[in-house]
């Protein structure tokens, strides 16, 4: 079994949360933000408890930055149990 590449993997993950979170700024932006969470919390048989606030580039650079180091803290770590589960003495 070939090993992942920790930094590879984290890359790979903070990408797609950033991507992810920058899709939610820019619905945000675009004021699709409300009508979207409301219809995804009618998915799930809830009652849209919340109310978008107004877009701030600062606050959107923020939710865009943590949730990347969070995705490439997290794809990292996979990586790692995966390298070290799948070592050739572990078997």
């Amino acid at each position: 079994m070939r090993s992942v590449s920790p930094l590879k993997a984290g890359l790979a993950f903070a990408i797609v949360l950033g991507l992810w979170h920058f899709c939610w700024a820019v619905l945000v932006v675009i004021g699709w933000a409300q009508p979207f969470i409301d219809f995804i919390f009618r998915l799930h048989f809830i009652d849209p408890p919340y109310r978008i606030g107004a877009f701030d580039p600062a606050t959107a650079a923020l939710l865009i930055g943590i949730t990347a180091a969070f995705g490439f803290i997290i794809g990292g770590a996979l990586a790692t149990a995966w390298n070290w589960l799948h070592r050739k003495d572990a078997a």
